[in-house]
């Protein structure tokens, strides 16, 4: 932040943390361990602790090293904006799945113990603070999590995302598969298995509460891991931004949502937003200058394109790899990890007459090509809102509710 400038306004959009795989694929995952126990004759090197391994992880919960990227997530958010969080506190807004509320809880803890330490803050009398949850009951307008749009979630959109991994895993695995068989004889692991011995390294180091990387991430190499990554890539691109064509659309609702909060006017919106939610000031206040919200990858990912940003990634080819500085910063990586945080920002400066809006994802200034920003990522906030075009036409919602097909 140039000397002459401040930040005015600071909203937080969040990942929930760390957590266990789904339940269905904790169960495909301790069925693939069972048929590696039993069918492998032989255990050595590094797989040699596959003979003894059993299966623990959980299903859907917010794992203790989780609940802990979170409150450090809320500390670095009050330590980066303290001219504002010293006098002031965010207002809360979380999805409605469990792991994304605790996700908010644990960030709030953050945010208030990094207040409380602070000898130039404000006392904290009205923590815990309130926290609007918005449902993902079937049916309800969210714009924290998608759900509404017919076309894309039963549609021929929905099989785009699975169709681009399935190529681009039988381009990058066979090779790897036919390796790890090889140490492994008798296993005779398929594709599927293999990407489910890749996802157990994540998975597994986050169920510590340390954050130890796990023996299976030594299983394969950095090469892979890059494939692997791109794998995931794929999945985000193709499910829920550029890649699909009502993949944006998605995020049409919270990009609504972030125009009002920086232009402290009304939400004029007509796809997933929650009407009565947002025409409440007590549960959708204009005018603060502080705010907090917390999601799902899914639903960042098509919020991210619905904003247009990453807009210059050209689109990902099935068959070849490009890493994420050749994708212009795109990956799911670099994106939407556990406890992605983005960070939209109005900074006011000394003879300017206009103020400033930037946007920070996971840490990197994002370079708001779209609206012409300039060397620090600053687009003009006129400049900015015009950009969004997209969102505020209504991003394609009419085509959601069109006949299905698949």
């Amino acid at each position: 932040v140039p000397d002459q400038c401040n930040i005015n306004f600071a909203q937080v959009l969040s990942r929930h943390g760390a957590r266990d795989p789904t339940a269905w694929k904790s169960s495909v995952y301790s069925n693939m361990i069972v048929k590696i126990r039993r069918n492998a004759r032989l255990f050595t090197g590094e797989y040699a602790f596959l003979a003894n391994y059993t299966y623990n992880l959980g299903a859907d919960r917010l794992t203790t090293f989780g609940q802990q990227e979170m409150v450090h997530s809320g500390i670095n958010y009050y330590e980066r904006y303290k001219d504002l969080t010293q006098d002031l506190t965010p207002f809360m807004r979380s999805s409605g799945e469990g792991r994304v509320l605790q996700s908010a809880q644990k960030w709030m803890q953050g945010f208030h113990e990094a207040k409380m330490s602070d000898g130039k803050a404000k006392k904290d009398f009205g923590y815990p603070y309130d926290i609007f949850v918005v449902g993902e009951d079937t049916g309800s307008n969210n714009t924290l999590n998608h759900g509404l749009c017919n076309r894309f979630e039963n549609g021929r959109d929905s099989l785009i995302a699975s169709a681009a991994q399935t190529e681009w895993a039988n381009t990058f695995v066979p090779p790897v598969q036919a390796r790890v068989n090889t140490m492994l004889p008798g296993a005779n692991l398929t594709q599927a298995d293999i990407i489910s011995l890749m996802d157990l390294c994540p998975f597994s180091t986050v169920a510590s509460p340390v954050g130890k990387i796990s023996q299976f991430c030594s299983l394969f190499t950095q090469k892979e891991w890059q494939q692997y990554d791109y794998y995931e890539t794929l999945n985000k691109y193709y499910g829920y931004s550029y890649g699909n064509p009502l993949g944006p659309t998605q995020g049409v609702g919270f990009a609504n949502e972030l125009v009002a909060r920086l232009t402290s006017t009304p939400v004029h919106d007509h796809t997933s937003t929650n009407r009565t939610m947002d025409s409440s000031n007590t549960t959708f206040a204009l005018e603060r200058k502080l705010y907090a919200d917390f999601s799902h990858d899914n639903d960042m990912t098509a919020i991210f394109s619905a904003l247009g940003l990453y807009k210059d990634t050209a689109q990902l080819s099935n068959t070849t790899m490009g890493s994420a500085a050749q994708n212009g910063g795109y990956s799911a990586a670099w994106t939407v990890p556990f406890a992605a945080r983005a960070y939209f920002e109005k900074m006011a400066c000394k003879d300017q007459r206009e103020e400033f809006v930037r946007v920070i994802v996971n840490d990197r200034v994002l370079p708001l090509k779209s609206c012409g920003g300039d060397e620090l990522g600053r687009c003009t906030l006129s400049k900015f809102v015009d950009s969004l075009s997209f969102a505020r036409g209504g991003g394609h919602w009419d085509q959601c509710f069109e006949a299905v097909s698949k």
